[in-house]
């Protein structure tokens, strides 16, 4: 099974969750999820998200680097910038983790993984909301 996670990038609370099976590519599930994003807000994804510009016009992703054409300085300043932010997401990430459901191999019922991770994105929610 495989979870997508939206994260607030200041508040660190999850927004919003896509769940699929795990053969699934990354930008099929956040296609087949149908989020709806503000044409403004910045999307900040990671590397399995290759070609989400065409989908949202303000999403960004790490620049690759070929063997023809290795990365800039600046473009790999750029990629470092966006990790930095992108931290805060694996840390949510490393959190639900922590409840054991996430962590390894889900052995219960497909139809009930998307409502327990719901279940514990509130519980994360409620953890932030009273510290």
């Amino acid at each position: 099974m495989k979870a997508q996670v939206m994260v607030h990038p200041i508040t660190c609370a999850i927004l919003c969750l896509g769940v699929g099976k795990g053969a699934t590519h990354d930008l099929t599930l956040f296609r087949a999820t149908k989020t709806k994003l503000h044409p403004e807000t910045e999307l900040i994804a990671d590397a399995g998200y290759q070609g989400i510009q065409r989908a949202h016009s303000c999403a960004r992703t790490p620049k690759k680097a070929t063997k023809k054409h290795p990365l800039t300085p600046a473009q790999k300043q750029d990629n470092r910038a966006l990790s930095q932010v992108r931290l805060l997401v694996e840390h949510v990430i490393r959190c639900l983790k922590i409840f054991r459901c996430l962590s390894s191999v889900y052995r219960h019922r497909r139809r009930r993984f998307q409502l327990r991770l719901s279940l514990l994105a509130g519980l994360y929610n409620a953890m932030l909301a009273c510290p």
